[in-house]
């Protein structure tokens, strides 16, 4: 009976879905994707270039953004196979281990990001709070520092998500609503009692995404606090101008994400179509997005851009 069920738990494999009922035009569904793929890679491989080449961009605000489009590239990179491979190839079926790595650099790469934005927001906050002290507070050390202890917090949460799946036996009809492979939606094909998955899945949430936008939400109080102790009209609009694109940030990361994790958890009569279409937003809009709206606001990073096509 043992190796019956080692050979049944080592075959497991899941199936993903596309857009349901939309499988005659899967090809031309594919086309978007590319073209967001595309897009995302260039867009984020670009801003690393230009401010790794660029020595007058090597200042804490630019090395945050760097860390931003190191984090977007990898969630495009993480996803390609599977949605490309959905919408290209029809190729649905996915291992358990495959899964489970997916799932981990997934959840990794998203909680790296949302501390990232935390950091940013308190570079604004130092930018906008004590400008002269600004180079001295956030040192290349410092930075690095902090970079590390994101990295560390990171694994320490979302390591645990894998091993807590694999110890289940799946023995349902395993149909996963997305093209790529989550820790909420893996756990839900299990067999077995999975309170400790769903409680632990909870925590990360509320310790990983909840704190960070709170602390976020603080870190904006501080700013305008700041900001409005300024006597200058026209310098305290150039000090909130400085925050735009990282507001932008934070909301098109969050703004899906939490919403798909609501609908998960407490949405069980909500359209398919809707966790779908979040799922794909939450994972393919900020890689996106996030380039062109640094690159539209940003004056010098604007100019480095338009040097480099120039030439």
């Amino acid at each position: 009976m043992s190796a019956v069920n080692d050979t049944k738990f080592k075959s497991v494999v899941f199936l993903l879905t596309g857009i349901p009922g939309q499988e005659d035009v899967h090809l031309w569904i594919s086309i978007p994707f590319c073209i967001t793929y595309t897009i995302s890679i260039l867009g984020n491989s670009l801003i690393l270039f230009i401010v790794k080449t660029d020595g007058s961009l090597h200042v804490p605000m630019y090395i945050f953004l760097s860390m931003l489009a190191v984090t977007d590239l990898g969630l495009s990179i993480v996803t390609i196979p599977t949605i490309m491979g959905i919408y290209l190839f029809n190729s649905r079926e996915i291992s358990l281990d495959a899964c489970l790595a997916q799932l981990f650099f997934i959840h990794l790469l998203q909680c790296i990001e949302s501390s990232v934005l935390l950091l940013m927001a308190f570079d604004r906050f130092i930018a906008i709070r004590s400008p002269l002290r600004y180079a001295s507070i956030l040192t290349p050390l410092t930075i690095a520092k902090m970079g590390l202890v994101v990295w560390l917090r990171a694994m320490a949460i979302i390591l645990p998500l894998p091993f807590l799946l694999k110890r289940f036996q799946y023995c349902r009809a395993n149909v996963l609503s997305h093209s790529y492979c989550l820790h909420q939606e893996v756990m839900k094909m299990a067999c077995s009692d999975i309170t400790v998955n769903s409680i632990y899945g909870l925590f990360t949430k509320l310790f990983q995404m909840g704190l960070d936008l709170l602390l976020i939400f603080l870190s904006y109080v501080m700013i305008l606090k700041t900001v409005l102790s300024i006597a200058s009209h026209k310098e305290s609009l150039r000090a909130l101008n400085t925050c735009i694109s990282h507001l932008c940030a934070v909301l098109l990361f969050f703004t899906p994400e939490i919403s798909l994790s609501v609908i998960h958890r407490f949405g069980k009569g909500s359209s398919p179509l809707l966790q779908i279409l979040l799922g794909y937003i939450s994972l393919l809009l900020p890689p996106l997005m996030n380039p062109i709206v640094y690159s539209v606001k940003s004056k010098h990073l604007r100019a480095r851009i338009i040097r480099v096509f120039v030439k």
